[in-house]
């Protein structure tokens, strides 16, 4: 499986961007104080549902879950949650930021693909 640091550094980072993005997002949905609770409560969101569901014995991640889920719907998570960070840059109006964000998702996958097809093998 792609066990190259450089690419766990990249899937690292699409985490932490991701969740910023949730963050930011949620700040700007809001003039009211109601905008400080989404900021905290959008990315908590991103990184329960990151944590918590996983395929038992991924070794992409620790190899532990709480809830054990098949690959298909892991991988099925993953994209919805890049793919919701991808549009809130897209919306927050950061054009640039979220082409590059997409495109290096894009690669990642690419260059994850043993680690795709073990996913969609695991029930």
């Amino acid at each position: 499986m792609s066990k190259h640091p450089l690419n766990s550094v990249v899937r690292f980072l699409l985490e932490f961007v991701g969740i910023l993005s949730f963050a930011k997002w949620g700040y700007h949905q809001s003039e009211t104080g109601i905008r400080i609770l989404l900021a905290i409560l959008l990315p908590l969101l991103f990184a329960v549902l990151w944590g918590v569901f996983a395929v038992r014995d991924d070794p992409s991640r620790s190899g532990k879950t709480v809830v054990p889920t098949s690959g298909a719907v892991r991988l099925v998570l993953e994209l919805i949650l890049f793919g919701a960070a991808t549009w809130m840059l897209f919306d927050l109006g950061h054009s640039l930021p979220a082409l590059i964000y997409g495109a290096v998702l894009i690669l990642h996958y690419a260059l994850s693909w043993d680690r795709i097809a073990w996913l969609l093998k695991q029930k």
